[in-house]
Formats: C-alpha cells, sequence, structure tokens
C-alpha cells in the first residue's frame, strides 16, 4: 500500500494531536512524585531509567493513533513496550518515544519531548513529530510537505557566529575518550571559520537532534560502539524526517542514510548517528570521526 501525499497530511495531524495531549499530560506531572525505575535497555542509565509518566504518555498516544492503525493496517513500536514484529511485515509503522528524555524530565531541565514516527517497512521515515511541552514547541513534516517549526517553514540559520553548537548525549559526553574527540573536532573545525565549540548535554535524543536546527553550525553524533545501546529507532525517526525535509543532515557516521528499521535490532550503536546543520560541519564530524582510533 502507498500512502498519499493527503493521506500523510492526515496522519501527521493525528501525530501532532497525539503528541500535543500527551504533552499537555507530561506538563501536568512535572511536579508530581516519581516512582523511577529501571528496565533492561542498552547500556546507559539514559536508556534504563523510566517513570509510571512515560507509559501513561505511551497509553495516551497509542489510543489517539490506534484508529489510523486500524484503517491503514499500520504496525506499532514503542519504547515502553514488546517489539511485536509488526514493524517487519506492514508497510508503514508508528514508532514512539511517548517520553524522550526521561532523565531531563526527572531532573526538571530542559529537554524532554514526545517523539512520534511513521516508518516505512524499509526504513525510511516519512512522517516526523517532535513536541517540547516544556517550552511548546512543535517540530514536524511529512515526506514532500516540509518541515515545520510551530506553524512556520523551518529554516536553518545561514548566519556564521563563528561557535560550533555540539550537543551530545551525557553517556556520550562522560565517556573517557570524549575531551579528545572535542580536541579533534576543534582541530578539524578550524578550517570553516568557527572559533570555539559550545557543548550542550541536557536533552534526549530527539531534542537534541531538532535543536541543531537551530544554528547554522551545529551537529549531534555518536560514534558506533559494539555494545548494545546508542538510543534506538525511536529515538531518531521523527527527527530524521525533520531533517530530510529540513535539508538538514541525518546520517549514520559512515555517511550513509539512518537503518530505522532494521532486523537484527533497533539499536543504533552497529554505525552510530550524525546530525548536522549542514553538509560541511557533517564532513567536519566525519573527517575526526575517520582520525580517531576507538
Amino acid at each position: 500500500m502507498n500512502l498519499t501525499s493527503g493521506q500523510l497530511f492526515l496522519l501527521k495531524n493525528s501525530a501532532i494531536a497525539a503528541a500535543y495531549q500527551a504533552g499537555i499530560y507530561i506538563s501536568k506531572q512535572v511536579d508530581r512524585k516519581l516512582n523511577v525505575g529501571t528496565k533492561a535497555s542498552g547500556d546507559s542509565l539514559a536508556s534504563q531509567v523510566f517513570t509510571e509518566v512515560d507509559m501513561e504518555s505511551q497509553n495516551i498516544v497509542s489510543q489517539v493513533l490506534e484508529p489510523t492503525m486500524d484503517m491503514f493496517d499500520i504496525g506499532f513500536l514503542a519504547e515502553e513496550s514488546p517489539d511485536d514484529g509488526s514493524r517487519l511485515v506492514k508497510d508503514y509503522v508508528w514508532c514512539i518515544d511517548p517520553l524522550d528524555g526521561t532523565l531531563p524530565f526527572i531532573n526538571r531541565q530542559h529537554g524532554y519531548s514526545v517523539s512520534i514516527a511513521m516508518v516505512r517497512k524499509d526504513g525510511f521515515p516519512i512522517i516526523g513529530v517532535v513536541y517540547d511541552p516544556l517550552k511548546q514547541n512543535l517540530y514536524h513534516a511529512h515526506t514532500g510537505g516540509g518541515a515545520f517549526f510551530n506553524q512556520k517553514q523551518l529554516e536553518i540559520p545561514d548566519n556564521n557566529d563563528e561557535v560550533l553548537h555540539l550537543y551530545s548525549d551525557r553517556s556520550f559526553a562522560e565517556q573517557d575518550f570524549f575531551p579528545m574527540v572535542v580536541k579533534k573536532l576543534e582541530e578539524h573545525h578550524q578550517s570553516t571559520g568557527c572559533r570555539k565549540i559550545e557543548l550542550h548535554t541536557t536533552a534526549g535524543g530527539a531534542m537534541n537532534a531538532c535543536m541543531v536546527l537551530q544554528h547554522a553550525n551545529s551537529c549531534y553524533f555518536k560514534f558506533p560502539k559494539d555494545e548494545e545501546g546508542g538510543g534506538s529507532f525511536w529515538d531518531y525517526a521523527a527527527s530524521a524526517c525533520i531533517f530530510n525535509e529540513a535539508g538538514a543532515i541525518s546520517v549514520d557516521m559512515f555517511g550513509s542514510p539512518l537503518e530505522l528499521n532494521r532486523r537484527e535490532s533497533t539499536y543504533m550503536n552497529h554505525k552510530g548517528i550524525l546530525y548536522a546543520s549542514s553538509q560541511r560541519i557533517a564532513g567536519v564530524v566525519m573527517e575526526t570521526f575517520n582520525s580517531f582510533p576507538i
């Protein structure tokens, strides 16, 4: 089944409605005493920690999207539910992180969001919705329809402020080798005219990616690794669609499109991830990676 552009637009609006409803609910839970638990998921605290708000948000999203699943025979993949395999047999799958950035939510910091994507069976993201409940900002896109920030067409700034904004997950920034990565990145980045790096490490994966779009010189990346982790499909699928439609860069660390529905695993550690505001910045990051012995 091939969805039409009109159907994609309507399905995107369903995802926006789900994200808004979940985001409003999350906002009302900020001062709530949370029951924080851990699960066997990945190799970082960010991937293992969860609260009851994660599950309650997922229930809200799934209830809003359930009619679309019946109408269009869409599969379902979400962080707080087991992978039922529908993503491998259905033409399309909803890919949901109901509370991306649980750690910043627990710590009452900016950086958590509701992230909803629709992904084709071949792993290509065709709908992306990321809602920031704290600042009440919405990033959204569907294939062929452009990318938007709230109600305005999303445009990446073209000014050069001589600062490279580096967004990073805490788990990556806490690695022993990370200071050397930053140093090598600075060395390789001299040719672009940027004089310093500004590091941001408080947000979850979806918001890290979306905030890259706010700067002319910006990136968010994770190196490949052997250990399971590095985020999962639901962390990156929505933002990948938004980046595609905004004309920004969303690839793995080898420059290939992100594999967002591979059979072997939902984890993204095998090739890493790279988001960049421009091909020039992406090239600098890949040059840094290629010169770094890990």
